[in-house]
């Protein structure tokens, strides 16, 4: 027998044994409503409520299980590591638009299925989309044990309901992720970042809505206070992404708007600004450093043309106004979620003070009593022993 089909043989037949094992797993935990911890990379461990349950580690389901480059469609098992998938698709110009954070630590790194369980983007969200955009199809194991299929490989697979996206963005609470179908793009042509100093938030705002109703390859943005810098200045980062032409024509255009706005630009060097906008998407900057221990991380997402929100800690914003990042105390909980509702956001504990000994924080945004509903009643459908990461999005969840 040819060395490869042996391999592919024998590696076929360790996935369907890890498949089952899963599978025992599950049913005794049901039938004995012990709670599972689903856990690969382990690289979000810190998002969400709580951890409990015995751990189901989905590790060793991994590999890229089909890519066709021009279908824009590969299919992967949930314990891929992200960056072997970036890797496989690189190597043929592809990539994953909505770039997905990594938050690498030791000990843990990020993998697809927690890339989909946790629904997290980064810096180019607003522009091309979120995970659940590019989700095309799933398989999981419910609590009962079933194998299910979802979706599928097509990039316009109509049939039946959309349910693989309710996977997204749920924290693993509706089901065991074993495989995922997820559309992908070129890597673009051109790209390009300029650095726009002295403009205020709000200026910064307005340009970036401006920007957003124009034929711009707009791609990416953040903007912040540097109190470090010398002189300390606000800047706002614009990151431009598309063919070369435009590129090209679009630079010149929006210097020449921040100069009109009293700041100035600068066109960056793009091997420097790869590892910048990295740094934001895996919160690896200096803003991201907690500026002390009894602080938490807050997100505020909100409307991209929400004015400046007048509150009294330094911000960094994403999204071109979308996303809003600041470090405060638990005790202005109250203040920032009123705040952000006012303007018709919500928000969210990102990652709790380190002082913090409370395991079962509030992270998200309680839901109204109709959308509630709707997730006790998928809960019960899908899991309905309760096991799958209890209390991970919210306590009763």
């Amino acid at each position: 027998m040819d060395n490869a089909f042996k391999r592919f043989i024998q590696g076929h037949f360790f996935m369907d044994s890890l498949i089952c094992e899963i599978t025992e797993r599950i049913v005794s935990a049901s039938a004995a409503r012990k709670p599972l911890r689903i856990r690969a990379g382990g690289s979000k461990d810190f998002y969400g409520e709580s951890l409990q349950g015995e751990l189901l580690d989905l590790s060793a389901l991994s590999g890229i299980i089909s890519y066709e480059p021009s279908e824009l469609v590969v299919t992967v098992r949930a314990g891929t590591p992200l960056t072997e998938l970036k890797a496989a698709l690189a190597e043929r110009g592809q990539c994953l638009a909505f770039e997905p954070p990594h938050f690498g630590s030791p000990g843990a790194s990020a993998t697809c299925g927690g890339m989909v369980a946790a629904g997290l983007s980064g810096p180019s969200r607003a522009s091309v989309g979120a995970v659940r955009d590019y989700v095309l199809g799933v398989k999981l194991l419910n609590g009962r044990g079933e194998l299910l299929t979802f979706g599928g490989q097509m990039i316009k697979n109509v049939a039946g309901y959309d349910v693989s996206r309710l996977m997204v963005g749920a924290l693993g609470t509706l089901g065991v992720l074993t495989e995922i179908s997820l559309k992908v793009l070129s890597t673009s042509a051109a790209e390009a970042t300029l650095m726009c100093s002295g403009l205020k938030q709000q200026t910064a705002l307005d340009l970036l809505n401006r920007w957003g109703g124009q034929p711009l390859p707009l791609n990416a943005s953040c903007w912040l206070f540097d109190a470090t810098a010398s002189p300390a200045r606000d800047y706002l980062f614009v990151r431009l992404r598309g063919a070369a032409a435009a590129v090209e024509a679009a630079c010149p255009r929006l210097m020449a708007d921040v100069q009109a706005a009293d700041g100035a630009a600068v066109a960056m060097d793009n091997a420097q600004t790869a590892a910048d906008w990295d740094a934001c998407r895996d919160q690896t900057l200096p803003f991201f450093k907690p500026p002390a221990p009894e602080l938490g991380l807050w997100r505020l997402s909100v409307p991209q043309t929400a004015p400046v929100l007048e509150l009294p800690y330094a911000q960094l914003i994403e999204w071109h106004g979308g996303q809003r990042w600041l470090w405060a105390p638990l005790a202005a909980r109250q203040q920032l979620a009123q705040t952000a509702a006012s303007v018709g956001g919500h928000l969210t504990l990102f990652r709790a003070p380190l002082e913090s000994a409370d395991l079962s924080l509030r992270r998200f945004t309680p839901l109204n009593a109709t959308l509630g509903g709707i997730h006790q009643r998928l809960k019960a459908e899908f899991d309905p022993a309760g096991i799958f990461n209890r209390g991970r999005i919210y306590p009763d969840f």
